[in-house]
């Protein structure tokens, strides 16, 4: 009788980058849930999820230099097994209005700081010998250009190429790097993301949102729990023969 790998985390230590958000404070419950030791860190001064007594969270600032370089010290400290690297900020405007300003905010978080967290997590794993899995945060943004969201769209598409160059470089050390690629996700950040819509393309607040959830081919926007399940799956067991993967979690927008 075959054995199906376990989700089971118990034993492991989990970081969490950007928990304080919808699809990190899921993530962050997924993780505990299954035995994880799960250390959180966001802007924020504090967590804004559960309590828990297997949860520690530290904040940085990942756009200030010193921030970065903290959280990479803290990272070393931790001696993760799992490195889920979620961390990132959306902005928007046309290629004729999108300034520097922004492509220096975007790049800075959603690149340079996954980059040096995605290095800092893959150094200690290969110091400790651990057979890791590091999991980056992707989205369907980053598999076309959108007019008014090119510098984000071009954020995450360089995640999707560093998660692959990674993974190459790390297999010899039986690290695994994949990425998760989300859709339309119904979390909080949303409502900026709908109103920036709104200013853009005059609309009425809220009118967006419908427009694309009801243009997802399973007719609805997914929840941070649908992303959660994957990111748990790329953490355990029952992916141990995946790396360089980036999994859409969309809902089938992938072929729209």
């Amino acid at each position: 009788m075959l054995n199906a790998a376990p989700t089971d985390l118990s034993g492991k230590t989990c970081i969490v980058t950007g928990a304080n958000g919808g699809i990190g404070q899921s993530t962050v419950e997924h993780f505990l849930a299954s035995g994880a030791s799960v250390c959180a860190t966001d802007i924020g001064d504090t967590y804004a999820g559960a309590a828990h007594a297997s949860l520690s969270y530290q904040p940085f600032n990942l756009l200030d230099d010193q921030g970065l370089q903290d959280c990479i010290a803290w990272t070393a400290s931790i001696k993760p097994d799992v490195f889920f690297n979620n961390a990132a900020i959306f902005d928007m405007g046309s290629v004729l209005d999108a300034d520097l300003n922004q492509f220096d905010r975007l790049f800075g978080l959603n690149v340079r700081a996954l980059y040096a967290l995605m290095q800092a997590g893959a150094q200690s794993m290969v110091k400790h010998g651990q057979k890791g899995a590091i999991i980056n945060m992707a989205s369907q943004a980053g598999h076309r250009g959108e007019a008014l969201v090119a510098h984000y769209c071009a954020t995450k598409a360089a995640v999707i190429s560093y998660t692959q160059s990674a993974a190459l470089a790390l297999a010899p050390h039986h690290i695994r790097v994949n990425a998760i690629s989300p859709g339309v996700i119904d979390t909080p950040m949303w409502g900026h993301v709908d109103a920036l819509f709104a200013k853009f393309e005059n609309k009425k607040l809220g009118q967006k949102k419908q427009e694309v959830g009801d243009a997802v081919p399973l007719g609805y926007m997914g929840t941070p729990r649908d992303v959660a399940r994957v990111a748990l799956f790329l953490a355990s067991e029952q992916s141990n023969y995946m790396t360089a993967q980036t999994i859409s979690v969309d809902g089938g927008n992938v072929l729209r």
